[in-house]
């Protein structure tokens, strides 16, 4: 990430990024939006969710801002809330937050971003990596390997073989 940008929240939140970008204390960063199979897997997690909406009563989005502090907004490759109205800028913590990882993204990058997810009140952060075809939840302060990513207490999950299967197709 390289363009860093100083502006007021206000500023921020009027103007339009493409692709759309976060604010930290003050500094709009870039984010990493990935190459073919991280933005293949955003939509496949996309579709997965929307399949189940109704029957989980969640609304999914992409790249949703989310308020997570004062003055810090993160844009997570996934949000999933509960089902009703939702403002622009999501400031209630979401059920789920599911941050795909891109080549060029850092540990110390995703770490950031997880803690102010938790610090929000966010109960499951989810990171998947496409590279090495794995996930990992964040429930409360523990990280956890796993091939089905479940959110406690909810029937939210998803089968990560079943989800990289599409990925690992030929391209026509």
């Amino acid at each position: 990430m390289a363009t860093q940008l100083r502006i007021s929240l206000q500023e921020y939140l009027e103007t339009p990024y493409r692709p759309d970008r976060e604010y930290v204390d003050g500094e709009v960063r870039e984010r990493n939006v990935g190459k073919w199979e991280h933005a293949r897997l955003q939509f496949l997690l996309g579709s997965w969710f929307a399949d189940r909406e109704s029957q989980w009563q969640i609304m999914t989005s992409t790249a949703q801002r989310t308020r997570v502090a004062s003055s810090r907004v993160r844009v997570p490759d996934l949000v999933i809330v509960k089902a009703g109205s939702q403002p622009d800028v999501i400031q209630a913590p979401p059920v789920l937050i599911v941050e795909i990882l891109s080549p060029d993204d850092t540990y110390s990058d995703l770490e950031e971003r997880v803690a102010d997810y938790r610090n929000m009140g966010v109960a499951a952060i989810w990171a998947i990596d496409p590279r090495t075809r794995s996930g990992r939840m964040c429930i409360g302060d523990e990280w956890n390997p796993a091939r089905r990513l479940d959110v406690p207490g909810t029937p939210i999950f998803v089968e990560l073989d079943e989800l990289f299967s599409f990925l690992d197709r030929p391209r026509p």
